[in-house]
């Protein structure tokens, strides 16, 4: 079981990093993914991922304070809101169509009423 927990952390985690580049692709559902995996079977590579610029830059903050600032909710709101809208125009499916804006207002709901905002002055 800790094998297959350490190979998919290392899978979540290729799959943050080229979210990292790629504005369709979220990085922080991967990241976090990664460092569950990673906690569960090997403490070693947990610690080196969270010794990583990766997970400084994208989870240090919120995995300390359970808060993001309001620029980083908007960065991720703004491309994960440019990747359904995307798809809500290729779809022809009402139900689609339904889910998919169901998925945008739960996601805003979240974002702005479940996680902490955290000042501006905080590193991000």
């Amino acid at each position: 079981m800790k094998l297959l927990l350490w190979i998919l952390a290392f899978v979540f985690l290729g799959l943050g990093a080229v979210g990292a580049f790629v504005p369709v692709l979220p990085t922080a559902p991967f990241l976090l993914l990664s460092s569950a995996c990673f906690a569960k079977s090997s403490q070693r590579f947990h610690r080196w991922f969270c010794s990583t610029k990766l997970y400084e830059k994208n989870l240090k903050s919120f995995m300390e304070t359970r808060g993001m600032t309001m620029r980083v909710k908007l960065r991720i709101l703004a491309v994960s809101t440019l990747a359904i809208f995307i798809s809500f125009l290729l779809v022809d499916i009402l139900a689609v169509r339904v889910i998919l804006v169901g998925v945008v207002l739960i996601q805003y709901y979240y974002f702005f009423f479940r996680i902490k905002t955290l000042p501006d002055d905080k590193k991000e």
